[in-house]
């Protein structure tokens, strides 16, 4: 039974892995609390749509069009360095929201821009993140330490927009601002107590284009990186149900508001349930297969909620589709890192972090467009139903994928980055404890998260169906 449950070993074993896990856990906590603060006060603002549409665009935009290249920056410099400095550009950020708050006056397109700022930071701290987990655990914790990320996704997802909601009612939009700037303390602290992570001058990235390509030719070559991908973007792309939600409720039942508010919990629910027993998924051999497995279930759940006879059976679909949905991201995440060479990681993070959060805008817009031409219903059933054909295919075109071939080269390899400068700059004994690497230490939206960007709604997020996979 206990091989069954969440798998605490990382927390135990490595001490710059606990450290960077509760810091990201308390930033990705105020994370959420600006996501609700922002469409607060722009809806409050403007009263339109168009508006409180326009905030998830200046999050989306720069995360889609720098990620490749902060990526290839990432593969170029040292990612704890680097990091560091995304961090507290979003740390300031969040500074400067809290003060317009305070002060008043500024117009709404103020707020947005500077919502978009902080994305841009998140471009790149989001693939210097997914660099840290494969370096600082052995290969054996990789998937346990992933869970973990994305267990601390989702608690702040469930946690902070409630909390959220009373400081807001109390306080105020600039008392949430203020919060969760003071949450990127425990991140910057975490993040400065890294040991030396920088690629070796050899296998750093080339400059510009040239490394963004490098790293595109990589994730064409490479098959299980590649299957693993394309199986999540098929999977949110064809399937993703948040936008028919409020349509669902009204045309199978009665529009009630309380039904509407649980479909979301129901996800979130059945996410941690998988959480909390991911010892089952996340010690096997071939985590390809459990990619695959994941994403039909997924599908295979939505349809059947679309055709639920009532609420209560839809709702235990949806705690079905989350569960199912983390056990494919982390297991996604695994054989990504697991599987890509050290010196890559950079700009292979920011493909999966481009994937977390095209992946499920554009599967939004599938959704409304096929409802808005048939219904609800339709578009919900028919992009399950997608969903597992689509699994089926690209398991057919990978066979990698669920035979589990094909060596480790991020966790065979990880150890080269950071070196002996690790072993020698992070002046902590303790980091040593159960990783035995040479580099003395013992951190992969979001269908939307996040497993581990940073801008509202996305930060610390291994990958969420509410947010970024």
């Amino acid at each position: 039974m206990r091989r069954a449950l969440l798998d605490l070993a990382p927390l135990r074993t490595s001490r710059a892995f606990r450290r960077l896990w509760v810091g990201q856990t308390l930033s990705g906590f105020g994370g959420q609390m600006t996501v609700v603060a922002v469409m607060f006060q722009v809806w409050q603002s403007t009263h339109s749509t168009i508006w409180t549409g326009a905030v998830a665009l200046a999050q989306a935009v720069p995360l889609v069009a720098l990620g490749l290249f902060a990526g290839a920056v990432v593969d170029r410099v040292d990612r704890r360095t680097f990091y560091v400095a995304m961090t507290a550009g979003q740390a300031v950020s969040s500074v400067l929201l809290a003060v317009q708050a305070f002060v008043g006056g500024v117009p709404v397109v103020g707020v947005v821009l500077l919502v978009a700022v902080q994305s841009c930071f998140v471009a790149g701290g989001g693939p210097a993140s997914k660099t840290f987990v494969v370096a600082l655990l052995p290969p054996e914790q990789l998937a346990a330490g992933l869970t973990l990320r994305r267990i601390s996704f989702q608690g702040a997802l469930l946690a902070g927009p409630a909390v959220a909601g009373l400081v807001l009612g109390w306080l105020g939009v600039g008392a949430c601002y203020a919060i969760d700037a003071v949450s990127f303390a425990g991140t910057l602290y975490g993040a400065c107590k890294l040991p030396s992570l920088t690629v070796p001058a050899g296998a750093a990235a080339r400059s510009g284009l040239r490394g963004v390509r490098d790293g595109v030719d990589f994730l064409v070559r490479t098959p299980l990186v590649r299957g693993a991908l394309l199986t999540d973007l098929a999977t949110t792309v064809l399937s993703m149900p948040i936008s028919l939600f409020p349509l669902i409720n009204a045309e199978r039942f009665g529009d009630d508001p309380r039904t509407l508010g649980l479909f979301l919990s129901a996800i979130a629910v059945g996410g941690l349930v998988a959480s909390l027993f991911s010892g089952t998924f996340t010690r096997l051999t071939r985590p390809g297969l459990a990619v695959l497995g994941g994403s039909a279930v997924w599908g295979l759940a939505l349809a059947l909620f679309g055709l639920a006879p009532d609420r209560w059976l839809g709702l235990a679909c949806l705690v079905l589709a989350g569960a199912a949905d983390t056990v494919s991201v982390v297991s996604r995440s695994t054989v990504v890192q697991a599987h890509t060479p050290p010196e890559l990681l950079g700009r292979v993070g920011a493909a999966e972090q481009i994937v977390g959060q095209a992946g499920p805008d554009v599967g939004n817009l599938r959704g409304g467009v096929v409802a808005d031409a048939t219904s609800g219903v339709t578009a919900l059933v028919s992009g399950g139903i997608l969903c597992v054909v689509a699994v089926v295919l690209v398991g057919a075109a990978t066979p990698q994928l669920w035979r589990g071939a094909g060596g480790a080269a991020g966790a065979g390899g990880a150890a080269g980055v950071g070196g002996a400068a690790g072993a020698a700059g992070s002046g902590d004994p303790g980091e040593t404890g159960g990783s035995g690497r040479p580099d003395g230490s013992a951190d992969s939206s979001l269908p939307g998260g996040v497993e581990d960007s940073g801008a509202p709604g996305g930060r610390g997020d291994p990958g969420g169906v509410t947010a970024q996979r």
